[in-house]
This record gives C-alpha cells, structure tokens and sequence, in this order.
C-alpha cells in the first residue's frame, strides 16, 4: 500500500516539472522573439526627429505683404480713435452742455447720422456704455418727448447697424 501511495505523489510531481519546463520554455521564448524584433525595429526605423522637414528659417526683414497688413492696421486705428473722438465729443456735449430741448434733439440726431456714416460704433465704444450715459442724463430732469423720440431713434439704429442680418436677400420673397 506503501508503493501505491508513493507511485501517484510522484506521477503528479513529474507532471508538475514538465508543466513548469513548458512554461518556463515558452516564456523565455517569447521575452527572446519580443527583444529581438524590438531590436530590428529600432535598428530599422529612424529617429521622429530626422523624419520631419526643417524648420523653416525666420526672415530677417518683414515682407511687402506683411509691410502693407500693417499699415492697414495702423491706418484702421487711427480712423477708429478719430471717430471715437467724434462720439465722445457729441456724447459730452450732450451730458453736459446741452440744456434745451432743441440742443438735446439735435446732439441726438447728430449721434444717429454719425452712427448710420461709421456703419456703427467705433472700437472702444460700447452701445450698453453710451446708452448709461443717455439714461444718467435723462434720470437728471429735463427730458421731453421729442428728445425721447431721438433717443429711440438712435437705439434703433445702433441695433440695426451691429445686426448681422442687414444685408437683405433680394431673390427670397419673405
């Protein structure tokens, strides 16, 4: 009974080595293959740097194209600080020099013309901070009806110069 006992212990156990040979042989197969195609790989393939094109190289003096951008945009600044001290101009007068009804009407009709000339309001301006400034000087007082139809006027007109949609579709009946 002794042998019987002894002769399956020992079955399992060479099975046990076999099963642990094969793994150990596999595994090491596999580290093997992985390195040696990651060695090809890096030996084969080139670098990410030396794929690229070169960068190009900076210039040293700006181009025509860029000369006459500029200009452009120096020119667009000042137009915009000449009509915004246009606008700043009426909107004083009419905050603190204007007193009658005649002169509020007419510094409001003069806002609304240079509003519809500039196409809207120049940089710098806001149409929330102009209306602040309208509304401070109506709170104080004197505000007649005629002024108040000048003031809308010019809101209005505010809101259709900074609309997207100005531009009509001619070909669509609606």
């Amino acid at each position: 009974p002794l042998t019987t006992l002894s002769t399956p212990s020992f079955a399992t156990q060479s099975s046990s080595t076999s099963l642990e040979a094969t793994r150990r042989e596999s595994l090491s197969s596999i580290f093997t293959t992985s390195a040696a195609t990651l060695a090809t790989l890096t030996t084969l393939s080139t670098p990410a740097f030396a794929a690229r094109e070169p960068r190009p190289e900076y210039l040293t003096e700006p181009t025509e194209a860029f000369k006459e951008s500029e200009r452009q945009r120096d020119e667009f600044r000042r137009n915009q600080l000449l009509l915004k001290k246009k606008f700043t101009s009426l909107l004083d007068r009419l905050t603190f020099e204007s007193t009658t009804e005649a002169e509020l009407v007419t510094d409001l009709d003069q806002l609304r013309a240079l509003v519809i000339e500039t196409g809207g309001l120049p940089l710098g301006i806001k149409k929330d901070e102009m209306v602040k400034i309208i509304r401070a000087k109506k709170a104080k007082g004197f505000w007649p009806t005629n002024v108040e139809i000048s003031y809308q006027g010019l809101t209005r007109e505010i809101a259709y110069q900074q609309s997207p949609n100005r531009e009509k579709d001619t070909a669509n009946p609606l």
